[in-house]
């Protein structure tokens, strides 16, 4: 069975069409790459997904759940196993904010030791964490740091004083927080030179192997998706034109689409 079903998913905004009857199943462990130029509706299929925006239509079933039948607070407690890395480390993170408090604030949120669990059934709006508690989110915040290459030191730090690249190490690890079981990676290297990401791909595959991790992951890039999937879904004006192994889809293409796709975007080095 597979750990994502989307059937016949649509999203209508006014009267623009931006996603159009799509069905994918998505397994565990793997890695589907979803693919098309911008305005092609990637990134709104990913956000359906998650429920950041509710669909007009269509179906999600995830662990054989119905995720459409969830209310906020039952979907709340399942975010833990859905999350998403956002394209742009400028602006995906709160400046005012130090990187330990951005990378502790979804275990705060979702019950971050008992401290927090009693406060929260008073009524609290803000977490009373116990020393014992503060010390564990420190020392899972610094597991994490390290997971994505940051030393340490980063945790005390504010994200203006970190490059592209370590911006997006630091929203990776904000994602890897709560061990989610699929994620979301929308375009996570678009923002970044060829090199820097390059390295942030690898370590996506690395982390993947690491944690047990199951992505849809969304690019513009053929050659960025053809690296990390294990199958592509290309997708155009809101639809999916196309679906197969990588090896398929990258040498023996139906879709002209695809085969336009294909022809005019180099090779990545990685």
């Amino acid at each position: 069975m597979p750990l994502l079903e989307i059937r016949n998913l649509t999203k209508v905004f006014g009267e623009v069409g931006a996603v159009n009857d799509v069905s994918l199943d998505i397994h565990a462990g793997e890695t589907l790459g979803l693919v098309g130029e911008s305005g092609s509706g990637k990134s709104t299929l990913g956000r359906l997904i998650l429920r950041l925006i509710e669909p007009t239509s269509g179906g999600i079933r995830f662990q054989d759940t119905d995720l459409l039948s969830k209310s906020n607070s039952e979907m709340r407690r399942l975010r833990r196993d859905l999350q998403i890395i956002f394209q742009d480390p400028f602006a995906s993170l709160d400046p005012r904010f130090r990187v330990e408090d951005i990378i502790a604030e979804p275990l705060i949120i979702h019950g971050a030791g008992e401290s927090y669990e009693q406060n929260e059934s008073r009524g609290d709006s803000r977490p009373r964490l116990s020393s014992r508690t503060k010390l564990d989110l420190r020392r899972r915040v610094t597991e994490l740091l390290r997971a994505v290459g940051l030393d340490e030191s980063a945790r005390t730090r504010y994200p203006h004083e970190f490059s592209g690249g370590q911006r997006q190490r630091i929203g990776i690890a904000r994602a890897l927080a709560l061990r989610p079981k699929f994620i979301v990676c929308d375009e996570p290297v678009s923002a970044l030179d060829v090199s820097v990401g390059a390295q942030i791909v690898n370590l996506l595959a690395q982390l993947q192997r690491d944690f047990g991790l199951t992505y849809l992951f969304i690019s513009h890039s053929m050659p960025v998706v053809r690296y990390l999937s294990t199958r592509i879904a290309v997708m155009y004006k809101g639809k999916i034109v196309e679906t197969g192994e990588t090896a398929t889809i990258t040498e023996r293409p139906n879709h002209p689409y695809t085969r336009s796709l294909l022809d005019a975007t180099p090779r990545l080095s990685v």
